[in-house]
């Protein structure tokens, strides 16, 4: 490029006098003045360290552009967006831990605006943005905004390089790191009428009340699930709902749809009403995965569905709770379970004797470990009238104090730590006063 052109002081509000082309510096619009001219040198300078950079363009021409542009460097990994995320889904975008989000501004300057402003938020990545216009209002607004470079297209010789350069000097030593997911908790039976929802629902409630975490029951027993009723929750939406627009979901969507229990506890109910609705696996990962980006606990009822298998729902569960009763097709069920889904996943798998009454078993529990492949890590009580009283008056067991409500409350400290806490807190006691 020949001629001269304005560079923009945004520090001073006002335009700086004239650069001749000839001059050292090069044009970037950035914030704050000018410096030193970059090359590719110098990025390649910057050692086996990348910089992470996302390229949001919708438009197919320019984001080619500025590609090619960053391709030139050696010390870049580029990942394009080609189209505008949502703002709700701007921290997940965040998790990916770029260094430095570039903005095509000319698509949609407005919104283009409010996710810079979004993406400065949630972030600690260099912001910059380009267009072909250099407008100083709108230069003004990207400050405002946040941006800490204005790049003009066509891109001018080592202007991108230049800009890269100043992003590495800002970039901390170290990542923050990836915040993971919610905890994943799913509960399947070995055979219907296991009471996998009675036990999904009350550890939900009582999983929110030790953690004071916010947690979310999703129940999947498609079509015909009752969770939210062993609550004593409505609405009008439900799980078919989320999966029916699977393809617009996010955590601004999913928030819509869901009951409110508790202030920790929300619930995403099936349907009240029979629906004929088969899910993709797409759909039903896309669920987990907005569910756990909003959610520190994410707990599922399955009923005893096989077909989820092979989705996110078993493959990223931190635990998965297999509930049986004592009797001969349970148990043949639960051997064939465990030894085809979870061959030698001792640590994930945990298994829940449900209605469990020692006196009434007609075989030991050596037997039952045999059988099991492995030994139960929780014993629910039998109380067939607790238990009635409860469903009958959608009034959770977790707000009784009875043998059932103490076995359920104790897996939901073990599964937030509540448990490992109190026991390191009385050892402490007893070491100091001996």
């Amino acid at each position: 490029m020949q001629g001269s052109w304005t560079i923009f002081d945004f520090e001073a509000a006002q335009p700086a006098a004239p650069i001749d082309s000839g001059a050292a510096a090069t044009r970037t619009g950035r914030i704050g003045g000018i410096v030193r001219p970059a090359s590719h040198r110098d990025l390649d300078d910057l050692g086996s360290s990348l910089l992470s950079v996302a390229l949001i363009s919708p438009d197919t021409q320019r984001r080619m552009a500025a590609a090619s542009a960053l391709a030139g460097s050696h010390a870049c990994d580029t990942r394009e967006y080609s189209g505008y995320p949502e703002l709700d889904e701007v921290p997940r975008l965040m998790q990916q831990n770029h260094d430095v989000v570039i903005v095509d501004l000319d698509s949609n300057p407005e919104y283009a605006l409010d996710l810079v402003e979004s993406i400065c938020a949630h972030g600690s990545a260099t912001v910059m943005v380009c267009s072909a216009q250099t407008d100083p209002e709108l230069m003004l607004r990207c400050m405002r905004a946040g941006a800490r470079e204005y790049l003009t297209l066509p891109f001018a010789s080592g202007a991108l390089a230049e800009a890269l350069v100043r992003a590495s000097v800002r970039r901390p030593s170290a990542h923050p790191q990836k915040k993971a997911g919610g905890r994943l908790l799913v509960f399947f039976g070995a055979k219907g009428g296991s009471g996998v929802t009675m036990l999904a629902s009350n550890y939900a409630v009582m999983l929110a009340r030790e953690s004071s975490q916010s947690t979310l029951l999703i129940d999947l027993d498609l079509p015909l699930g009752d969770a939210a009723l062993a609550l004593g929750v409505d609405g009008p939406y439900s799980t078919v709902d989320a999966l029916q627009n699977a393809n617009r979901l996010d955590a601004n969507f999913l928030s819509k749809l869901l009951r409110k229990y508790s202030p920790d506890l929300s619930v995403l109910a099936a349907p009240g009403k029979f629906t004929k609705f088969e899910s993709s696996a797409e759909a039903i990962d896309r669920l987990i995965a907005v569910a756990r980006s909003s959610f520190d606990n994410v707990v599922i009822d399955t009923g005893s569905r096989l077909d989820l298998f092979g989705t996110s729902v078993y493959e990223e569960a931190s635990t998965v709770y297999l509930v049986l009763q004592i009797g001969i097709p349970e148990l043949r069920n639960s051997n064939r379970l465990v030894t085809e889904f979870f061959p030698g996943q001792q640590s994930r798998l945990e298994i829940v004797l449900n209605r469990f009454e020692p006196s009434l078993l007609g075989v030991d529990e050596e037997h039952i470990a045999k059988a099991l492949t492995r030994p139960a890590q929780w014993k629910i009580p039998n109380d067939r009238g607790v238990a009635y009283t409860s469903q009958t008056t959608a009034s959770p067991l977790a707000l009784t104090d009875q043998p059932i409500s103490r076995a359920i409350c104790q897996m939901a400290r073990a599964a937030c730590g509540a448990v490992e806490t109190a026991e390191k807190k009385k050892k402490t006691f007893l070491s100091i006063f001996g």
